[in-house]
């Protein structure tokens, strides 16, 4: 696979064709996984939960992050790699500057922020620095104390005319991507239409331009409930290489995630 760029996605969306991203936090799987046709790699704070054994993403450090991404890099086989800025790190625009540099220097080619239009004025100074922005929103992990669990967003009609306008508002500001997490499958495509720039999913339904998971969740080693958004590809795929190569397959073929991974 040759690079994958902003470019290369951004092309990928106006075609109407789908593209991939599944979680890894190392080089070994960092090269598997990029080199299984999965386009983008996503060093999450949920590394604190499925490598650390934590209850939530919140005690992730960006020391932690870097250390995670400058692994992955090593491991990469032309994958963009997006990395996440954990728990405030980026809680006004100078802390995003700042610690959005120390993850760009490890390798990320992306950064991913939790939050709404509050993160406008960020958004703005890191892409007019040639940071590119992936806005995360709907379901955002390093709120779930706010949010009083992990629930859907965006059922009331008030909450999704919000994050539809949250969403314009950080296109405008210069995001270069959009994540919605557990969002209503109606909302999703919505947002999605009305985007001039990428939209992945996660419990989002099928009409997003990309879909994403966390590795450890499609291979079916997480303990505990497994979220209705995933799917076991394992289990059909035959090796941990089969398994990615199906997620990638089944992504870009528009049969996963199919109706009852997602929500109403």
């Amino acid at each position: 696979m040759s690079n994958i760029t902003l470019h290369t996605l951004a092309a990928r969306k106006a075609a109407g064709e789908k593209f991939a991203v599944l979680t890894a936090y190392d080089a070994t799987f960092a090269h598997q996984v990029s080199s299984a046709g999965i386009e983008m790699i996503l060093v999450g704070d949920s590394l604190g939960m499925v490598l650390q054994g934590r209850d939530s993403t919140l005690p992730v450090s960006l020391e932690e992050m870097v250390y995670h991404t400058e692994a992955v890099a090593r491991g990469n086989q032309g994958a963009m790699i997006m990395a996440d800025l954990p728990f405030m790190s980026y809680a006004t625009p100078e802390q995003a500057m700042q610690s959005g540099a120390e993850l760009m220097r490890a390798g990320a080619h992306i950064l991913k922020l939790e939050g709404g239009r509050w993160l406008c004025e960020a958004t703005s100074m890191l892409a007019e620095r040639g940071v590119p922005v992936c806005a995360h929103m709907g379901l955002t992990p390093q709120t779930i104390n706010k949010l009083g669990g992990y629930r859907v967003q965006g059922r009331t009609r008030e909450s999704a005319l919000e994050m539809i306008e949250d969403a314009r508002r950080l296109e405008e500001a210069g995001a270069s991507m959009l994540l919605l997490e557990c969002v209503p499958t109606v909302l999703a495509q919505e947002i999605t239409a009305n985007a001039g720039i990428p939209v992945i999913g996660i419990g989002a339904g099928p009409h997003t331009d990309a879909q994403v998971l966390v590795m450890h969740d499609i291979l079916g080693i997480t303990p505990g409930r497994t979220p209705r958004f995933v799917k076991n590809f394992l289990a059909e795929g035959g090796s941990i290489q089969g398994a990615f190569a199906l997620y990638a397959e089944q992504v870009k073929n528009g049969s996963f995630p199919a109706s009852e991974h997602g929500f109403e």
